[in-house]
């Protein structure tokens, strides 16, 4: 999921339970494609590898992402800036609400993705 705030969904893509998120997630970074002006990317640990960062980097994105505490070659950057991750986090609270996403009881990714559509809707208009 990329949002651009904790109520803003710019894009998601479904992945098999038993996948990793990083290879979904740079596949969604390359969907979304190349931006204008350098927009920072707050990612979780989980995609701090290079195999991510290079392609965001490459899209015009700043990751701002902490090196895991093992890495060789760890980086800097912006930890205030990193605090503000919490606004995905809020956002992927406020559609676990909704039972049927967080528990993932429909079989069919399309039916999944329809609902997932209609809590999209529900939080708007509320």
């Amino acid at each position: 999921m990329v949002a651009a705030t904790d109520k803003i969904p710019v894009g998601f893509l479904l992945s098999g339970g038993e996948a990793g998120d990083a290879p979904k997630g740079r596949e969604l970074l390359e969907k979304l494609g190349h931006t204008k002006k350098v927009i920072d990317l707050l990612m979780d640990r989980a995609y701090e590898g290079d195999e991510t960062r290079a392609p965001a980097i490459s899209l015009g994105h700043n990751p701002v992402v902490p090196p895991k505490k093992n890495r060789l070659g760890p980086w800097e950057y912006d930890k205030e800036l990193y605090k503000k991750r919490n606004e995905a986090e809020r956002f992927f609270r406020r559609y676990k609400r909704f039972r049927r996403i967080c528990t993932r009881y429909d079989e069919l990714d399309i039916m999944f993705v329809a609902f997932f559509m209609l809590a999209l809707i529900f939080d708007i208009i509320t």
